[in-house]
């Protein structure tokens, strides 16, 4: 197997949903005993770069989706929810009755105007956060 260089497996995991890539970082954790939440403080603690973070803020490139009504149409927004997550019909029926629920989160504009726009041709009501 050719050896991936970081920029062709950043795209590849940028190719996957979140629920896709959540498993692969379990898997990930239990190949090689290690967990994921570890980095996380030391992200935390560079905290020098406040001002980096402040402009990241303003230039906000990830998006959350979050459902936040079914409408009439609940087999519809079902089966709209299906095609944008991979979930399968029970998971999405909960989330569908669980609103308001995130149905994606961190992704790019592009992707949360068209899961918006696909929601809403379903009846559902959708927040872009």
């Amino acid at each position: 197997m050719a050896k991936l260089t970081q920029d062709e497996l950043l795209a590849q995991f940028e190719e996957m949903t979140l629920i896709e890539l959540s498993e692969f970082v379990k898997a990930f954790e239990d190949k090689f005993d290690v967990t994921a939440a570890a980095a996380a403080p030391v992200v935390v603690a560079g905290g020098a770069a406040g001002g980096a973070a402040a402009e990241a803020a303003e230039e906000k490139d990830e998006f959350d989706v979050v459902l936040t009504g079914a409408g009439e149409k609940k087999i519809q927004v079902i089966k709209v929810v299906r095609e944008l997550t991979s979930l399968g019909l029970k998971e999405a029926k909960d989330l569908v009755d669980g609103t308001p629920k995130p149905v994606l989160e961190k992704v790019n504009k592009e992707a949360a105007d068209k899961a918006k726009e696909a929601l809403e041709g379903a009846g559902a009501s959708v927040e872009v956060k």
